[in-house]
């Protein structure tokens, strides 16, 4: 496995740049699926605005003015930070980079490069405002167009979801979170994707009211970029090997799957960032890794990039033709719901007792959404283009 964009730029293409064991793969995977659904996203805003079902909105500002000593003092704590770690970084023996994780949420770093970084960061705001700042401050009204909305719509939902997706997954880790709540919850590792859906679709429909965009008509927009986002982001649980496997997979591989490499049936993710299984005695060995799991287990997450970007594809493919506002968001949520409830069936998961039976928590959430998802279909068949105005 590649926990950080170091060990896989080595080993791909033998380039040695120990700065990069900052960038863990999980996140810059997450980062990329982030940008890909907001691209997603834009498109489908701008062709729904050609079409006229999405319309444009007005913004009025002060053109002219200052920065605010909040704007001097945020550029200042930036500047410190950077300069803080990235000296330290630079002047290291490179140790400091074994472990990314412990050193940028240490108090381990350079002050003289703090100093340095906040001055400049200060210096170049008021270059900023000596450039821009108008005597006489105007005020300006502009149009903003749907598709100007996916970015900060992108934000929201990566830092909402983010957060949503670890407070989950420590709910369903409540023994891991009580032997180390600090560490449980500044891991980059351990995030419950469905967590993130539900906390970043309440505060997505929330931004859409303020800005007066329709609320069925944006999720429509929305819901195929999840998925690809989905997708993208379980490459990085791969990558990483940060949990998200299977149950043990000790049976041979079947003949009828002779043509794919071992690792699809059955994988033992070396050099996983969890440090789970036991010590390897052969192959690549990364300082601060070095486990691989024994037995092999399935490589769930190579199944759901592998099912994600299909569901994406069709969604993608018929969304010129579904016309009834709030009907492609029901198809998504039967889709991933089915899509999560099969490969529960192979995933490692804390399971619960309802009722005598053993489930998941995804699995009940997967039920849910699948039921929402019919009761959608229905609904906004009926109802769709009345709720389309709210």
């Amino acid at each position: 496995m590649y926990p950080t964009l170091y060990h896989l730029l080595l080993d791909l293409f033998g380039i040695d740049v120990p700065a990069f064991k900052l960038v863990q793969s999980f996140g810059m995977m997450v980062a990329l699926a982030f940008v890909a659904a907001s691209m997603v996203m834009a498109a489908e805003l701008k062709r729904k605005e050609a079409l006229g079902l999405i319309g444009t909105t007005t913004r009025t500002y002060t053109k002219g003015l200052p920065s605010s000593k909040l704007d001097k003092a945020t550029s200042a704590l930036i500047g410190f930070i950077l300069g803080f770690k990235g000296l330290a970084v630079f002047l290291g023996d490179g140790t400091e980079l074994d472990d990314p994780q412990s050193f940028l949420l240490s108090l381990q770093g350079n002050l003289v490069g703090g100093l340095f970084g906040a001055a400049f960061f200060i210096a170049w705001r008021f270059y900023e405002d000596r450039k821009n700042v108008l005597a006489e401050p105007v005020e300006v009204t502009e149009t903003v167009h749907a598709g100007d909305h996916a970015g900060t719509i992108t934000i929201l939902a990566a830092v909402v979801g983010i957060l949503g997706a670890k407070v989950f997954h420590n709910l369903e880790n409540l023994d891991t979170f009580f032997r180390d709540p600090v560490g449980s919850l500044l891991s980059f590792s351990g995030l419950t994707f469905y967590g993130g859906l539900i906390c970043a679709t309440i505060v997505i429909v929330w931004y859409a009211k303020k800005n007066n965009i329709k609320a069925l008509h944006l999720a429509d927009c929305i819901t195929p970029g999840v998925l690809l986002a989905y997708g993208v982001g379980r490459i990085g649980c791969h990558l990483a090997g940060d949990g998200d496997w299977g149950i043990a997979n000790p049976n041979p591989m079947p003949e009828w799957l002779s043509f794919l490499p071992e690792w699809v049936w059955a994988y033992n993710y070396p050099n996983n960032v969890l440090g789970e299984g036991v010590r390897m005695l052969e192959g690549t060995i990364y300082p601060g890794y070095g486990t691989e799991l024994i037995p092999p287990v399935f490589p769930t997450a190579i199944y759901e990039v592998c099912m994600a970007l299909l569901l994406f594809g069709f969604l993608w493919s018929i969304r010129k033709r579904i016309t009834t506002p709030g009907m492609m968001s029901s198809v998504y949520l039967i889709l991933v719901g089915i899509e999560r409830f099969v490969i529960e069936k192979i995933r490692v998961n804390n399971v619960f007792d309802v009722l005598g039976m053993e489930v998941t928590q995804a699995e009940v959430i997967s039920v849910v959404l699948i039921t929402l998802g019919i009761a959608g279909v229905f609904l906004t068949k009926k109802y769709g283009e009345r709720w389309a105005r709210w």
